[in-house]
């Protein structure tokens, strides 16, 4: 889907095979969900050549996820364009991201991260013996780092307009432009998992300013918020990261 995936095992046993089956998934994720490629199944139930009824179990349970989500975040979470058409990268990403992370688990491996497009799950330890560090991109200048923060298990997502414009919607926007408000440009949500915090980064993302006291209503989420005039916003905790 047009992102850049890199996985990292430190274990001494981790050897060609977990990788090839990891960006195996990845391929066969991209081939279903991709908004890019005009075979996917996405595509096909986008112009009709495949009802949603018809759909994989695989698209159907997205659908369902992203209809939670929609509910959890009073609308402002829609997978559906104003276009009509229907786009659930928002949350894919996070969840194929996930995926992936407890397929490594499953095989044995216990320290290891996945990072696609930038939104990261880590678990156990880096080669060091220490918490991961993930650094937060300034928006502005995106060769360095703002922030960074340790984690052991915890998933690391940021949503913002840096890289690809004003690709995030509001819903609840009125008239023509439903595309997020220009009034922040960079939200990284740390959550229990990759999945919680890539789906409500997204959502927090298309509130504007507010997404931030959203996240911070989010029991065991954190956020970190840059606005257009370079002010950095975080949730009331977010600090307990910023130190191993």
């Amino acid at each position: 889907m047009g992102m850049p995936i890199s996985v990292e095992i430190v274990d001494p046993n981790a050897t060609d095979a977990i990788f090839d089956e990891v960006y195996g998934y990845f391929t066969r994720i991209d081939e279903r969900f991709s908004t890019y490629k005009p075979t996917s199944e996405i595509e096909a139930i986008n112009e009709g050549r495949r009802a949603i009824e018809d759909a994989s179990e695989e698209m159907r349970l997205v659908f369902a996820l992203a209809e939670e989500t929609k509910r959890e975040t009073s609308g402002y979470f829609d997978i559906r364009r104003p276009d009509g058409r229907i786009d659930p990268s928002g949350l894919v990403k996070g969840w194929a991201i996930g995926n992936a992370a407890q397929l490594i688990a499953r095989r044995g491996f216990e320290n290891f991260y996945v990072d696609a497009g930038g939104d990261i799950q880590p678990h156990g330890h880096n080669a060091q013996g220490e918490k991961w560090a993930v650094g937060i991109k300034n928006p502005f200048d995106q060769k360095e780092n703002v922030k960074v923060v340790f984690v052991n298990n915890e998933g690391v997502a940021t949503s913002g307009t840096y890289i690809r414009g004003r690709h995030i919607y509001d819903p609840h926007a009125e008239g023509a432009d439903k595309r997020a408000p220009e009034e922040i440009v960079s939200l990284t949500v740390i959550g229990p998992t990759i999945y919680e915090a890539d789906r409500f980064a997204t959502a927090a993302f298309a509130m504007g300013a507010r997404g931030i006291q959203f996240i911070e209503s989010l029991p065991g989420f954190e956020g970190y918020m840059i606005d257009k005039n370079k002010v950095a916003t975080m949730t009331t905790r977010f600090d307990r990261y910023m130190r191993p």
